[in-house]
């Protein structure tokens, strides 16, 4: 099993090709929660934010607009992982 760093840090260098899991298992790394689940939308949550993100798979395969969304809130509230 591939370490979250190691997941991000493709997410990085360009690579938007991540099965779902890896996704959730970054969003955990960041610190993020799972709050509830819908049908297929999964709701995590962040102390701190003050909006959920949203994510749903896209077969066995997280969804690169929603890759895209989790980097911008990154970028825009400063997000670490959590060591």
């Amino acid at each position: 099993m591939v370490k979250p760093a190691k997941l991000f840090q493709r997410l990085l260098q360009g690579s938007r090709n991540l099965s779902f899991r890896d996704f959730q298992r970054i969003l955990e790394a960041f610190g993020f929660r799972l709050t509830r689940v819908s049908g297929s939308h999964h709701v995590y949550g962040r102390n701190g934010l003050d909006r959920p993100l949203i994510i749903q798979p896209n077969g066995k395969d997280a969804k690169t607009y929603q890759v895209e969304q989790f980097l911008d809130m990154v970028e825009a509230y400063g997000l670490s992982m959590d060591e």
